[in-house]
């Protein structure tokens, strides 16, 4: 088993801290790969920079970009705004691949109220988004939101995955969005390991209950209630080998040294990890 251990740059901020600041932080913390914001690698090429010098940075940190975070609507029902989320995811993933980065989330921006979607659909329409991240060399990973009125269940984002009819579909999951949307974690091993490259880690606490409960109250694993000793075992145990990416939206964190925050989310996700599964390697 090789684990990897990724920084997702939310959990320092990164809106306000620039990119490459962002992944010298990542490497000088020890974390294997970083998992990038987009809009935050869009406003270092507005700024005049250029995604090769990007792409060499990180590679010479010793890091890769295991994932990234977009917000392309590939999945709404309107067809002129699913075709301009398109356009936009395409836009996204050739911006991905050109500092080496091969997967993407791809959540159900622009659909996160009622109506209800139609799950077929929806499978057709990530098919559709697979097609153009094939095109890109970079595969859109169907993510969970807990919040969301669309694909907030674990069983949601399963049946989507399943109904693209696609070698390349597969899930990205997160501890906090598993709670948030009601998904009973004794379910985690249905997912096999194949079709699930990444995994956003994170803690919750017991207060706010669900109901209440936002992206802003997560915290260190470890430092919560979640179940994420089975929550990796089973993962593990059905071939999970991927990457753990850390994220958090933790006010009191952004507060912080980004630098402390890093290394303390690293250090909190090895104990995890070398508890659950008895190596950090």
């Amino acid at each position: 088993m090789n684990l990897r251990f990724c920084l997702n740059t939310s959990t320092i901020n990164g809106s306000v801290i620039p990119v490459r600041k962002q992944i010298q932080i990542a490497a000088a913390a020890g974390y294997d790969a970083v998992e990038l914001w987009l809009r935050d690698v869009d406003k270092f090429t507005e700024g005049g920079g250029k995604l090769s010098d990007l792409a060499q940075e990180i590679k010479d940190l010793g890091l890769t970009v295991d994932s990234a975070i977009a917000f392309g609507k590939w999945i709404v029902d309107d067809d002129a705004e699913r075709a301009a989320g398109l356009v936009q995811s395409k836009r996204d993933m050739e911006t991905l691949r050109a500092i080496g980065g091969r997967r993407i989330a791809a959540p159900p921006v622009g659909a996160t109220n009622l109506p209800k979607l139609d799950l077929a659909k929806a499978g057709e329409r990530y098919h559709q988004l697979l097609e153009v991240g094939q095109a890109c060399e970079v595969t859109p990973q169907v993510e969970l939101w807990g919040f969301s009125a669309n694909l907030s269940t674990l069983a949601e984002v399963l049946y989507v995955a399943a109904a693209a009819n696609h070698p390349d579909a597969c899930v990205l999951l997160d501890v906090y969005h598993l709670y948030k949307g009601g998904s009973d974690f004794s379910n985690i091993g249905l997912v096999p390991g194949t079709k699930m490259h990444c995994l956003h880690m994170n803690d919750y606490p017991a207060t706010p209950d669900r109901s209440e409960i936002a992206d802003k109250d997560r915290v260190y694993p470890g430092d919560g209630v979640a179940p994420l000793d089975h929550i990796l075992r089973n993962l593990t145990q059905g071939g999970f080998n991927g990457t753990l990416s850390l994220e958090l939206f933790n006010r009191s964190y952004y507060e912080q040294p980004p630098e402390v925050v890093a290394k303390t989310g690293l250090e909190k996700m090895k104990q995890v990890v070398s508890r659950a599964l008895g190596t950090v390697s």
